[in-house]
């Protein structure tokens, strides 16, 4: 057998230090998140169009002194009707009031609304989820809650409520979160259970961790990206059952404007003077899209299996 030459090799000390050192850069869940949100082209393109309603419905309307009951120009026929120009950008109706005023104002409206009920409702899902996961007894008592209500249709309830309370903002985000964080709840339950008998899990329990920080700490960041699809979800519904409501005279007051509103306005304009009809529904089409598309993006984002 021939020998190894040893002039042929370098010999180098073994480090026992430097052998525990881990060469991957640190992970960072957040970090990872924004790659992967950031990764589809359909964020950016969806990202600036919503950002570019939100700023226009919350920003113009502060600079913006139109008063939607002025109906001063209604005999003034050079004001009625104008086509989209350089002066009124989105046109005119037939009380002579600019449609880009009223467009910015009503998408204001109907994005407040549907922001501050996913909120309530997403919220309310959360707690009551989390007890509902939680203990045994109040899951008998809540199954038999779900029972009931999920076989009653949604938009009913939403329907005999704003009808019975009137037309109003807050009526109508109170009859949309009646029912509606029944669903929300039944799916944290579902997680909870998932995760609650985890063996990291039953180890904090018996070690004396309190379950509330068990689920708080332990489980709550595991249903971050379940929290954000539902909330996706809701968002561009809320939208669309505001304009569903709005269309039937069911939602916000003739006087206080809304893009569910302005469609129904101008719904008998669809053939003449049509822009009236289509520039709210294409706002409408564009918030509820944008923010869909925005939040499952996000929701594929901030779950850990599809970082690398």
């Amino acid at each position: 057998m021939a020998s190894i030459d040893k002039s042929k090799f370098q010999f180098v000390r073994r480090d026992d230090f430097a052998s525990e050192t881990i060469d991957a850069p640190a992970y960072s869940y957040w970090k990872s998140v924004m790659r992967q949100f950031f990764k589809k082209k359909s964020t950016t393109v969806m990202l600036g169009i919503l950002i570019t309603i939100i700023l226009m419905s919350f920003i113009y309307p502060m600079f913006s002194k139109i008063d939607f009951n002025d109906v001063s120009k209604v005999n003034d026929f050079s004001v009625r009707y104008v086509h989209p120009n350089a002066q009124y950008w989105f046109g005119t109706d037939g009380n002579g009031k600019s449609l880009f005023d009223s467009v910015w104002f009503g998408a204001r409206n109907s994005i407040l609304i549907a922001v501050i009920a996913t909120f309530l409702n997403v919220i309310i899902g959360l707690l009551v989820g989390a007890v509902w996961g939680i203990s045994k007894t109040f899951d008998i008592i809540m199954m038999e809650i779900y029972n009931i209500i999920s076989n009653i249709p949604g938009i009913l309830v939403v329907i005999v409520l704003t009808y019975s309370l009137g037309a109003g903002f807050w009526n109508m985000i109170f009859a949309m979160t009646v029912t509606g964080w029944i669903g929300i709840a039944y799916i944290i339950r579902i997680q909870i259970m998932r995760y609650r008998d985890l063996e990291y899990n039953l180890a904090s329990r018996t070690l004396g961790t309190p379950t509330p920080k068990i689920v708080v700490k332990n489980i709550m960041p595991q249903l971050l990206s379940v929290i954000v699809t539902m909330a996706s979800q809701l968002l561009p519904g809320f939208i669309s059952f505001e304009a569903f409501l709005s269309y039937f005279g069911l939602g916000l007051p003739v006087t206080t404007p809304s893009l569910g509103r302005l469609i129904s306005d101008y719904a008998h304009n669809v053939t003449v003077n049509a822009y009236l009809f289509w520039i709210p529904l294409t706002t409408l089409i564009l918030v509820s899209l944008s923010l869909f598309i925005v939040g499952q993006n996000l929701a594929d984002a901030s779950d850990p299996r599809t970082h690398r």
